[in-house]
């Protein structure tokens, strides 16, 4: 059993909340340059042009890669032998969160309330946190800070078992069609298969964390993930809406056994900003 101080992952997240927002991962930034090299579309190269001048400046300057710096939403994977010890492991999460997005001039986009009084918290929290026990006695966390234009074009549909691989799709193709320029392309499309409907939803949350270019370990659903961001990219839809042969950078499948009646779907979207940072303790 091992023991860590809750004020060691408050440190630990007020800074990776700064990191995140000013520095975009090196897979990202490699995959947005061989987008500017391939585009077909003048304006489609301009804009691209002007995001990779973009994330140069915010590492350099310390200041956000975009004005949305998103909901905080974490991924937690907490060993079953560790134990957080001087406070509560939310309260520490949270607090990391009010610093990190306070002392990084960091703009609050959390409101207490979403329906009846949207007052907005004045400091980015709470945080939206998802936890996975595993073993050992370390602590991984990761955060993807959720801007809230991309995450507006999220589905979920239940499909029928019988639907199959091309009823998924279809499905996701037809969700980022529809999405068109809104998500701020190009985008890095996050797709959960199985489970059930909140479970797909956090799956494809989660696919949004791998690296770009490294596909799921089933060959079935590499393959899958392929096609799909080939027939994405020929929707022609390309940067910021405008037309162009990279509406996405990458199509990421995760999948989980689920019930013999269901098929649940769930797309996630992510703006061409695609911002993910983990720490381990």
């Amino acid at each position: 059993m091992r023991e860590l101080q809750a004020g060691v992952i408050t440190d630990a997240i007020e800074k990776l909340c700064m990191d995140a927002a000013y520095n975009l991962p090196e897979d990202v930034k490699k995959a947005l340059a061989a987008g500017k090299d391939n585009e077909q579309s003048p304006a489609g190269k301009y804009i691209l042009e002007q995001v990779c001048d973009n994330y140069v400046v915010a590492a350099e300057e310390e200041v956000a890669l975009c004005q949305d710096t998103g909901t905080a939403l974490f991924i937690i994977e907490m060993g079953q032998e560790l134990v957080v010890t001087g406070g509560g492991l939310v309260d520490a999460i949270n607090e990391g969160v009010r610093r990190g997005y306070t002392n990084g001039y960091l703009r609050k986009s959390m409101v207490a309330e979403p329906i009846f009084e949207r007052v907005n918290t004045k400091d980015n929290t709470p945080a939206v946190i998802h936890y996975e026990i595993v073993e050992g006695d370390g602590l991984k966390i990761t955060l993807l800070p959720k801007g809230g234009g991309a995450e507006n074009c999220c589905a979920c549909k239940m499909l029928r078992p019988a639907d199959g691989l091309a009823g998924v799709m279809d499905f996701v193709v037809d969700t980022v069609r529809q999405a068109g320029g809104k998500p701020c392309p190009p985008v890095v499309v996050g797709v959960g298969v199985g489970g059930t409907s909140d479970y797909a939803a956090y799956l494809s949350k989660k696919a949004l964390n791998r690296e770009i270019g490294v596909h799921n370990a089933n060959p079935n659903y590499e393959k899958m993930e392929i096609e799909l961001l080939e027939r994405v990219n020929n929707l022609g839809i390309g940067p910021q809406g405008l037309g162009g042969v990279n509406t996405a950078l990458a199509v990421n499948v995760e999948y989980f056994p689920c019930h013999i009646a269901s098929l649940p779907v769930f797309v996630t979207l992510n703006c061409h900003s695609q911002r993910h940072k983990s720490v381990e303790l």
